[in-house]
């Protein structure tokens, strides 16, 4: 029941006047999730801080009107190179206390995994900044690494980390890398890489950097679990990591074993798991270095997780620990395990990347319209006098009448199952032919605005009989999002990730629906039904009415990682507009960089069709109407330059 509207129906309630923007804030947990880097201004709409002064705000809706006028249509992916850098400089300072405080005797460099966001903008803006603050670069094949190499050539003091499957060709760059002056290591995977590597190395007069990927026992937490432990996917058991440093001793190159790294988890959840991990991992590499090797980093891998829900425990969505203890852990226990065996401390080296981009960059999509089920309601009265129009009424509508009208509080329970069984009865006489069309839209008509009398009623009930809530969760609204949930969050169709979203403007009005998203292509998952909740993942958020003539926009926040480069082409939606956003001195903004999005003969290029055989295709077709008489000359020329310009357009609603 109900169609796609953006009309408020009759009877709403009046705004309430004692909302404020705190409530907003508190409502999406807003300071939770966003550390501080987001806030509302007092016109209701969401600001990004990009620097300390109260004037180093950007309004986000600001930013998607602006780009509206220059033709930058939603949906736009809108990057904050400042709060990249932010979150860079404050995993190093992070890490400089921890070492201070623990009077800890190594360095520590951190290395940005680019198969979290590939994007040439981000890894050059996260290379120039590591470049000023001592931070590198990790690779996991052959495409990365050849980026990295030609994004690198003016800082080559630059700490790359290969991992990944490896074959000659892929170790010939390593070598080559070498050979120009490259501070690059090659981590060994498995027995073959090793074999292989000594062969490329063979008579170069080069000696490479080494890294070991060691195989952890100790298991990670959150819904990456499964992939630390025996049956790992990545690195060397205890046996093979012996056996590398036997076959290196014989080749007379122990002294280029200088890495130790593991894989601890993604999205750790629980810092025990660092704990455990980091105790395993530090015992490990004081035996390897009591054997000879010639190691000065260790790599404790990635893993370090965000808080996505705002709730700071040890769920799949959240972690039960800061960026600072994080850090302070980890330097703890390396130079503690170091410290009780006499062995000089090492370069620590992480590979966080969700952490370190997901907060960098937002999502905008406007809102298409909505659908409502109080959209055809009738009231006990009204139904009552339609009944009474009807000539000759059959006993299944005269029964949902009933169920309507004898909605009261001290029976929701009776009156909702009445309304059910009423309905079902109804339908029965549809499917056999005894009721028409016109009574069965009467029907739902009745039956919803029952459910919504109920549901009304149940708000008052503590606690809310279970059946009620679900049809609470039911009679919620369903908003249409010009986006594609499959090309740009992936990861919430794929694994049920959980993003914080919330409307960018009009947060000084109190939201008085409450809804699921879903997107504009033709697949049932394409929806969105968990939501950033005060008590728990919600199957709905809360959202404005939708104004008749007015643009609705929504944020989908900590997107910065994985889903730009993990989308799809469902339907050949591609990808979306790109932006980089920069505030100016005068408080104001402006763009660094733009990426515009897939056109349509772009999508259809990345699946061998050829546009311009289209083209001549419809042209061709054209001609022959014309000749026949279906068309008009000036028609054709119309219909050509429409599919010309179809082709050249947006793949997303214009």
């Amino acid at each position: 029941m109900g169609q796609i509207s953006t009309d408020d129906p009759p009877g709403d309630a009046p705004e309430n006047v004692a909302w404020t923007i705190m409530d907003a804030a508190q409502l999406y947990r807003l300071d939770d999730w966003g550390m501080g880097y987001f806030e509302i201004s007092d016109a209701g709409n969401l600001v990004v801080r990009v620097g300390d002064r109260p004037e180093q705000r950007i309004d986000i809706h600001d930013v998607v009107c602006g780009l509206e006028e220059r033709g930058i249509r939603t949906p736009v992916t809108i990057g904050f190179p400042a709060l990249l850098k932010q979150r860079i400089v404050e995993m190093v300072n992070a890490f400089a206390t921890a070492i201070k405080v623990n009077e800890y005797r190594g360095g520590y460099t951190g290395v940005y995994p680019i198969k979290v966001n590939q994007q040439r903008f981000l890894v050059e803006q996260v290379a120039s900044i590591g470049a000023e603050v001592g931070f590198g670069l990790e690779v996991g094949s052959k495409p990365e690494l050849l980026a990295v190499l030609g994004l690198t050539v003016d800082n080559p003091d630059c700490l790359i980390v290969c991992n990944g499957f490896k074959e000659e060709r892929y170790l010939r760059h390593v070598m080559l890398a070498t050979k120009l002056g490259r501070r690059i290591v090659a981590v060994i995977e498995n027995m073959h890489e090793l074999e292989t590597l000594l062969r490329v190395f063979e008579g170069t007069g080069v000696r490479p950097l080494i890294g070991i990927r060691l195989k952890l026992e100790s298991h990670s937490s959150g819904r990456w679990h499964h992939s630390t432990g025996a049956k790992a996917k990545f690195g060397l058991s205890i046996a093979g990591v012996l056996e590398v440093v036997r076959r290196l001793g014989r080749a007379g190159m122990l002294d280029c074993l200088v890495m130790l790294h593991c894989h601890m988890g993604s999205q750790i959840s629980d810092i025990q798991v660092v704990n455990a991990g980091l105790t395993e991992l530090t015992r490990i590499y004081v035996e390897l270095s009591r054997l000879g090797a010639g190691l000065r980093f260790i790599d404790v891998g990635g893993g370090l997780g965000v808080d996505y829900d705002g709730s700071q425990t040890n769920s799949d969505f959240s972690t039960n620990y800061t960026l600072e203890e994080y850090a302070t852990t980890v330097v703890y226990r390396v130079g503690s395990g170091c410290d009780e065996e006499g062995v000089p401390h090492p370069t620590i080296v992480t590979e966080a990347g969700r952490a370190l981009v997901s907060h960098h960059s937002v999502l905008v999509c406007d809102v298409l319209g909505a659908h409502r089920f109080d959209q055809w309601a009738m009231t006990a009265v009204e139904a009552r006098q339609r009944l009474s129009e009807l000539p000759d009424p059959p006993r299944a509508i005269d029964e949902v009448v009933e169920a309507l009208s004898s909605v009261r509080e001290d029976r929701l329970l009776e009156s909702y199952h009445d309304a059910l069984q009423a309905r079902e009865e109804a339908l029965t006489l549809f499917r056999v032919g005894l009721l028409d069309l016109e009574m069965r839209a009467l029907v739902d008509r009745l039956f919803w605005s029952a459910c919504l009398e109920i549901n009304r009623l149940a708000q008052d009930l503590d606690p809310i009989p279970e059946e009620l809530e679900e049809l609470q969760h039911r009679l919620s609204d369903t908003y249409f999002c010009n986006l594609s949930v499959f090309q740009s969050l992936p990861d919430s169709w794929a694994i049920d990730q959980v993003f914080p979203i919330m409307p960018i403007h009009r947060l000084d009005e109190e939201p008085d629906r409450r809804a699921t998203l879903v997107d504009i292509t033709c697949d049932s998952d394409g929806k969105i039904d968990r939501f950033v909740d005060l008590a728990d993942v919600a199957p709905t958020l809360s959202l404005h009415s939708i104004n008749a003539g007015e643009h609705y926009y929504l944020g989908f926040f900590l997107t910065g990682a994985y889903q730009e480069t993990l989308g799809d082409l469902h339907n050949l939606f591609g990808d979306t507009n790109l932006v980089h956003i920069v505030g100016d001195d005068a408080g104001g903004w402006a763009i660094q960089e733009v990426v515009e999005g897939d056109t349509v003969s772009e999508v259809l290029g990345y699946l061998q069709y050829e546009p311009r055989i289209l083209f001549q295709a419809i042209r061709r077709d054209c001609e022959r109407s014309m000749r026949a008489g279906r068309l008009t000359v000036a028609e054709g020329r119309a219909l050509l330059e429409a599919y010309d310009a179809g082709l050249t357009g947006y793949t997303y609603l214009e």
